[in-house]
């Protein structure tokens, strides 16, 4: 008992004293407001321009405790701002070409917090949280090679066509937000069920039940960030995305670094402006990319030099498997990584070799001491 007590005290002696912490929220630090004042939301509200019912004291509590619990994690609130700079022109004009209610994009923040890679536990990804099934149904690609979900153009596209399709079916922008989240059938039966078409009547999941809450939170909050003490230049946001598209027609599958060097750029740069694009290889067939801006002129020229470099390269880096060999034992023999020579023969989900087999392997030499004292296995 008596270490329990020593412990509290420590923590709280280091609380009271440190910058910016709880105490700064507590005391009304002057770079914060204090909590009490930031739950005081007297003006009217709204989500997609359907009135939030907060002269109900019950609605009332549910989104005070949003805004709480959302405000406690201010490093979330400072990504959330720097990010929108980022991604929000993006899907504001996508919602205003399809005359979508602005409001939406609130629910990208909610669902991924704007980024890409982002998943979940059931297997939702990417920045609107497609399930494979539903990213499929409205047009996602999502293969080995490649998954939409993870493109800010067209999984925002997926998900203004999906939203388009609740709204038909429940005629508001507050239910069919509440379908996105635990699907159309569950929330038709809850309706007939309970007799309300009323999302703030509705008892729904609680995930549910918090998830216009925490839409209608983060809109209120990025609205006007300063009333919450988050304070920016325009030199502490992210700078929206800067790119050329462009076309590429790949006849077999092609490494995605002769992109990165035929756009004058790196691997990474690439991944990252494509971040739907899985591994090092671009599949065969028909590919729309980004690049850095500017880099689309004469791009295709300089890309069919590296191409036909590569697969005449390609040619003389051929080895013969034999009998005896695995991956291991020819990575050593020829001193390469393993998982090079795994990603060089697209080799991931194939893990056994067999006699005969042919293995692309880029070493300086693929004569090996011994291979070079009878006939080679290389052709």
């Amino acid at each position: 008992m008596y270490f329990a007590r020593l412990i509290f005290i420590v923590i709280t002696i280091i609380a009271l004293n440190a910058g910016g912490g709880l105490c700064s929220d507590l005391s009304g630090d002057a770079r914060f407001p204090p909590l009490i004042s930031s739950v005081r939301i007297n003006a009217p509200l709204d989500f997609c321009g359907e009135p939030v019912e907060i002269e109900n004291s019950e609605v009332r509590e549910r989104l005070e405790k949003e805004m709480l619990l959302i405000l406690w994690g201010r490093p979330q609130i400072v990504l959330w701002i720097k990010r929108a700079k980022r991604f929000f022109p993006i899907i504001e004009e996508m919602l205003q070409e399809q005359q979508m209610p602005p409001d939406l994009k609130y629910i990208a923040i909610i669902e991924s917090a704007l980024r890409p890679h982002a998943g979940s536990r059931k297997g939702a990804i990417g920045f609107w949280q497609f399930m494979k099934a539903t990213g499929r149904k409205y047009g996602l690609s999502i293969n080995s090679e490649k998954d939409e979900r993870r493109n800010i153009f067209r999984s925002t596209a997926a998900a203004i066509h999906y939203f388009q399709d609740l709204y038909q079916m429940f005629g508001s922008w507050t239910l069919s937000a509440a379908a996105y989240n635990m699907g159309e059938q569950g929330l038709q039966s809850e309706i007939l069920a309970q007799g309300t078409n009323n999302y703030y009547q509705l008892y729904l999941p609680l995930e549910t039940q918090r998830y216009i809450m925490r839409a209608v939170v983060a809109k209120i909050i990025l609205s006007a960030p300063r009333d919450y003490g988050f304070q920016f230049s325009e030199a502490d946001l992210y700078p929206p995305l800067k790119y050329d598209r462009i076309h590429l027609e790949c006849f077999q599958e092609t490494p995605l670094a002769l992109v990165a060097q035929a756009a004058g750029t790196y691997f990474k740069m690439i991944k990252d402006l494509n971040p739907e694009i899985r591994g090092h290889y671009l599949a065969a067939g028909s590919h729309w990319l980004l690049i850095p801006q500017g880099a689309a002129d004469g791009f295709h020229a300089r890309f069919k030099v590296l191409v036909d470099r590569w697969l005449t390269e390609k040619q003389e880096r051929v080895y013969v498997v034999k009998a005896g060999d695995n991956l291991t034992s020819i990575a050593e023999r020829f001193n390469v990584p393993l998982p090079a020579l795994i990603i060089w023969n697209r080799l991931a989900n194939k893990k056994h070799i067999h006699p005969g087999d042919r293995l692309v392997i880029y070493a300086d030499s693929i004569d090996s001491p011994e291979e070079k004292k009878q006939p080679t296995n290389v052709e």
